[in-house]
């Protein structure tokens, strides 16, 4: 069954299986995308503020992102894309070994007035570690197909 915009309510809440950062993984997305001592340097990340190797906030965006197409997002779901996400907070370090999951609560939807064929719905994400803590959390947005729409 595919999801669209009309099925989509302010409040409607999911929860994705979980990620688990390796340290391999956050060495490789460090080297190749965000080179900072503490993501590619595990003697450095020990003698920084974290006191060991952490992931990127890039890094834990991309693993979230991920578990929510695989979740919710995938060919089951009348999505567009997005224009973007709002006010990314990375809120804790995610560390080798870390297991993220993510809940999303659409917060927000509206119709589009140019093109009527869909419409804009905004998630509030929260990525929580095993331990329960919050780790990141951010407002995406996402655009979706309307039922009758031909997009």
């Amino acid at each position: 069954m595919t999801i669209y915009f009309d099925d989509i309510e302010v409040g409607d809440r999911s929860e994705t299986g979980g990620y688990t950062f390796t340290r391999e993984e956050i060495l490789e997305f460090g080297r190749r995308f965000d080179p900072q001592p503490f993501h590619v340097d595990e003697d450095a990340a020990g003698r920084s503020p974290y006191g060991g190797l952490i992931a990127s906030g890039w890094h834990t965006v991309s693993a979230c992102m991920g578990l929510v197409v695989r979740s919710m997002l995938g060919a089951r779901s009348g999505s567009l894309g997005s224009p973007g996400a709002d006010e990314i907070r990375w809120l804790k370090p995610v560390r080798p070994g870390d297991t993220l999951t993510v809940t999303t609560e659409v917060i927000e939807k509206r119709p589009s007035v140019s093109k009527p064929d869909r419409g804009l719905v905004k998630l509030r994400w929260t990525a929580r570690n095993q331990d329960g803590d919050d780790v990141m959390t951010m407002i995406g947005l996402g655009i979706f197909r309307r039922r009758d729409g031909t997009a």
